[in-house]
């Protein structure tokens, strides 16, 4: 019996970010060998407000959702020969079908506008929603990220987390690391306690553990699964997480962390860590279902 590998789904709208999203994720594709789906969600426009992209040639009156995924396909086909493409125009909310979309996929890859001020800090924006929901990992591409779009080259940074396991994030990491051949650095931010904080001893009563140590420690731990052949290195930073993390992406190839969610009013969202890299950060960012 033939295995069906479950695709990279690329939402796509006919704007540049988009179509930057289908070039990442055709090479995301040829280097795991698997299929790609390219879904157009007819609502996008409400939300993202986007313009056509200059390959379709047409006014934006004229596009139609067919035209939007057949540009993408094209675009695919002529960054990647050998990868399988196929498409598909879905009549909905972009969340909602990005999200159903997510359950059968290998990782679901979206472009997003830049945002600034104010806006940004409503979050409300199809990637965000879709990271925050998604059941497969997901990669988000922002307009400054194109010179990462050309080249997988730069070292794959993991963002480690306290107190939960990162282990869906660290394999993805490691893979991704192997599949690029280049570093995987892991990273844990740490802060220094309030003056007159109290200290914490360490479970067995011996001596009392520094903030910087006991961050050493648990990244120790969540990355010591880690192959022996992985070229890999450990880096503890003092301030804080999303700070530590959009630093490290500055001339990184992909950051990996975990999805921290937390419940809202309207169900499972994304904690501030996440929110702040996938805004700012300077090189695409995989948010990883824990």
């Amino acid at each position: 019996m033939t295995t069906v590998e479950p695709p990279l789904v690329v939402g796509v709208d006919g704007s540049e970010p988009s179509l930057r999203a289908v070039d990442w994720a055709a090479d995301e594709a040829a280097l795991r060998g698997l299929p790609l789906r390219l879904v157009h969600a007819s609502l996008w426009e409400r939300y993202e407000g986007t313009a056509p992209a200059e390959d379709l040639g047409k006014p934006s009156e004229e596009v139609m959702a067919e035209d939007v995924v057949e540009t993408a396909a094209r675009r695919a086909h002529r960054r990647r020969p050998g990868v399988e493409v196929t498409t598909d125009v879905l009549p909905e909310e972009p969340e909602y079908a990005l999200v159903r979309e997510s359950r059968t996929a290998a990782a679901v890859v979206l472009g997003s506008r830049g945002r600034s001020g104010l806006t940004e800090a409503v979050l409300g924006s199809v990637s965000a929603t879709v990271a925050g929901h998604a059941h497969c990992p997901v990669i988000v591409l922002r307009e400054n990220h194109d010179d990462r779009v050309r080249s997988a080259a730069g070292r794959v940074v993991l963002g480690v987390g306290a107190r939960q396991k990162d282990a869906a994030a660290v394999r993805f990491a490691v893979e991704e690391a192997r599949l690029r051949g280049v570093p995987l650095e892991a990273v844990r931010a740490w802060r220094r306690p309030a003056h007159g904080a109290p200290h914490h001893a360490v479970p067995s009563g011996g001596p009392v553990a520094s903030p910087e140590a006991r961050a050493a420690g648990e990244l120790a731990a969540a990355v010591r699964d880690v192959p022996s052949g992985t070229a890999s290195r450990r880096r503890t930073v003092e301030g804080p997480a999303h700070r530590a993390l959009i630093d490290a992406s500055a001339d990184a190839g992909l950051l990996v962390i975990g999805a921290r969610r937390r419940e809202g009013r309207h169900g499972p969202a994304l904690g501030r860590v996440a929110h702040a890299v996938l805004h700012h950060a300077g090189c695409p960012v995989a948010v990883v279902p824990q």
